[in-house]
């Protein structure tokens, strides 16, 4: 499932954030890259024990937490604290696979990578190039979004980021572990989930949404891992 979320971050938090990284000491991307994404990247990170890349990780979760699309869509179990990354200069990201496992930097903990998150800070004419790319079943995906936006998809799709040769293209990026490992098992659940609103708003707390509701929690029930 590949999820555009609109407005994660109002238009002023994202001038605030954008303020503090156009002047943030960035470092070069290869620092948390494995072994095959080092050979097809080329980018800038803020390195991610930095007070500021806390302070900003920090704004983002807060926005996840009150996003109940996200919620909805990704059933967070773990969410790896957030990473801030810049392209610019023909600087981008060939195609690959995310690591399955990270490491928590903040406790050592181990986290499956279920879902992948990539938040804009930059609107699409600030940049030429810089496309993120998702390859799944149903074929090439292109994605630029405006500020503030973000998108959701499974981590175990082929991706890249094409080369940026105007401007720079400056995001967020994080793994979430979800309660629901399997991506076709969340999204039923997330589709259940939006009928269930769509029908509430439309009849109510009827007989029938409050059965359709048992029954998104009962199958929740049975797929959750804790």
């Amino acid at each position: 499932m590949m999820l555009h979320i609109p407005a994660v971050l109002s238009r002023e938090q994202v001038a605030a954030c954008r303020r503090l990284l156009d002047q943030a000491p960035w470092v070069d991307g290869l620092a948390t890259s494995g072994k095959q994404a080092a050979l097809c990247k080329q980018n800038l990170q803020l390195a991610e024990d930095s007070a500021l890349a806390r302070e900003l990780g920090s704004i983002v979760l807060a926005a996840l937490g009150r996003n109940a699309l996200f919620v909805s869509a990704a059933l967070p179990a773990r969410i790896l604290p957030p990473y801030f990354n810049r392209y610019e200069g023909g600087g981008q990201f060939g195609n690959h696979v995310d690591n399955a496992i990270r490491i928590d930097p903040t406790n050592g903990q181990r986290l499956r990578t279920d879902v992948s998150t990539t938040l804009f800070f930059c609107d699409p004419d600030e940049y030429d190039g810089g496309e993120l790319v998702v390859e799944d079943s149903y074929g090439t995906h292109q994605v630029k979004l405006p500020a503030g936006d973000m998108i959701v998809y499974p981590s175990t799709s082929l991706h890249r980021v094409e080369p940026v040769t105007r401007g720079a293209r400056v995001c967020s990026f994080f793994w979430t572990q979800s309660m629901v490992r399997d991506d076709w098992k969340r999204q039923m659940l997330f589709d259940l989930d939006l009928n269930i609103q769509n029908l509430r708003q439309q009849v109510g707390d009827n007989a029938e949404t409050v059965a359709l509701t048992s029954h998104y929690h009962n199958l929740l029930r049975l797929w959750a891992e804790l």
